[in-house]
């Protein structure tokens, strides 16, 4: 599945897209691929205050657990529940049905987030 452009990343696998002062997050494909079978994901509950660098949740895998990362500051609208009932989805789908959770934020700049080319030059698929 292609890195898609219209997004941007973290160097802990995150994508973020923004739509306004909407950002819907996820795990890129890279991240679904290293962590193999995702068998578990948990994420805080809508009306949740987050902080850049703070947790969202965890997606837990065969292999280990990991934290989804907020790139920004703001409060979580809205959580996946289909990939909550299934997390297989985020192996098959991570840049579409597998997105994990929704925040309206205060500012959507982050400085630390790279575009696709840079991101897809590090981490190939």
């Amino acid at each position: 599945m292609p890195t898609p452009t219209d997004c941007q990343f973290s160097q802990s696998h995150e994508w973020f897209r923004i739509d306004g002062d909407i950002v819907t997050v996820g795990i890129t494909q890279f991240a679904a691929n290293e962590l193999t079978d995702i068998t578990y994901v948990e994420m805080q509950d809508d009306g949740t205050s987050i902080d850049k660098g703070e947790s969202l949740g965890e997606v837990e895998s065969v292999k280990t657990t990991s934290d989804v990362n907020s790139a920004f500051v703001g409060e979580i609208i809205e959580s996946n529940a289909a990939v909550v009932d299934d997390p297989s989805i985020l192996n098959s789908d991570p840049f579409g049905a597998g997105w994990l959770i929704k925040i309206r934020v205060e500012d959507t700049t982050a400085d630390d987030l790279m575009d696709q080319e840079t991101y897809d030059s590090k981490y190939p698929v």
